[in-house]
């Protein structure tokens, strides 16, 4: 039987990259973050993991090579903080998170994986005339691995989910070229939020539900089934209590409406693209943020839980997030979606040697 192959995991988080790699066949070897909670999160998944809480702007690979010991590094994974390139923040050229993959790129240096992934918002990739992106290959064919990018949709993989990411994989050149995963789904057969998270608890009334509960309901979909996993228990599925009034608020947002529904003079306080918007029951759900006050159930009259998100994500519901609301919140917006991360880590093992 071959030997799994040993992934590290830089910006790792909760661990969605880390998730769709391990359920491929990989060896989740080490998670890197800089964030507590994130890093109590994936070790409490990632049992046989280790974890390092490490500030990656100004490191260089010590503590990693110490931890590590003799292990080979056989692929580096990660996504780098894209707040730099959101369209959602700033995008101000002297972010310093923009520089991260540069860090990055020193790990693929020490270790000479035989293999790399980075995700990121697709601002990666055209942002300051395409430079990061030009850079980025520069840097890897210079320590001789070819580059492909592409840019992926995550609901063409399976997950309930408008959710759009570049990915740069590299490869060392004697391996020859790779393939990114073809699409298994369209949009006439994409699934949906209700498809998602139709089966949980609705949580609507004096109830909020607790961290760990039971299941009420049998699944009623093939995708409710794949997350539930052999799972006992649901973890995660807590509401946020809402005043009243801004109850009555997003009772006013029809389904797959946002604030431009409301009535004049309501909601005035937060015009943005995303901002009071209620998710489709017939269709995926918008693109997962960092945040919990963006986006409402599609039937019931409150934000998500950071379970019914998680299932958004593709996250099975045995994988527990840890730390405060917020921070779980965070976390799983900051994910990759674990089931796209599994279709691209299958196309990678099948070219990257396992000897």
């Amino acid at each position: 039987m071959a030997k799994r192959l040993n992934v590290i995991d830089l910006f790792c988080g909760g661990g969605g990259l880390s998730a769709g790699f391990a359920k491929a066949g990989f060896n989740i070897m080490l998670g890197v973050d800089n964030d507590d909670p994130s890093l109590e999160t994936f070790k409490t998944n990632f049992k046989e993991a280790r974890v390092a809480n490490i500030d990656l702007f100004n490191y260089h690979n010590g503590k990693i090579k110490e931890i590590i010991g003799n292990n080979k590094v056989d692929v580096i994974i990660g996504g780098p903080p894209c707040q730099g390139f959101s369209l959602t923040g700033k995008r101000e050229r002297g972010d310093p998170r923009n520089k991260l993959y540069l860090s990055f790129f020193r790990m693929v240096k020490d270790f000479s994986p035989n293999a790399f992934l980075i995700e990121n918002v697709p601002g990666m990739g055209k942002l300051y005339e395409g430079k990061v992106k030009k850079d980025i290959i520069k840097r890897a064919n210079k320590l001789e691995y070819d580059v492909y990018s592409n840019i992926l949709i995550a609901a063409d993989y399976g997950v309930p989910q408008i959710r759009k990411r570049i990915f740069f994989v590299g490869l060392k050149k004697k391996l020859g070229n790779f393939k990114f995963p073809k699409k298994i789904l369209n949009k006439e057969n994409y699934i949906t939020c209700e498809q998602a998270i139709g089966d949980l608890p609705a949580l609507e009334g004096d109830f909020i539900g607790e961290e760990k509960s039971d299941y009420v309901t049998e699944p009623s979909s093939e995708y409710q089934k794949k997350m539930r996993n052999n799972s006992e228990k649901l973890f995660n599925h807590v509401a946020t209590k809402h005043a009243k009034h801004v109850k009555k608020v997003i009772s006013l947002v029809p389904e797959g409406g946002n604030y431009k529904n409301l009535p004049k003079g309501i909601g005035e306080s937060r015009k943005f693209n995303e901002a009071w918007t209620r998710y489709h029951s017939r269709k995926p759900s918008r693109t997962i943020d960092t945040g919990h006050r963006n986006h409402f159930h599609y039937k019931y009259n409150r934000v998500p839980t950071v379970r019914e998100n998680a299932r958004l994500q593709s996250f099975d519901d045995n994988f527990i997030f840890m730390g405060p609301k917020t921070q779980q919140c965070k976390q799983v917006g900051n994910a990759v979606p674990p089931l796209l991360a599994f279709h691209i880590a299958k196309k990678i093992k099948e070219v990257v040697d396992e000897d």
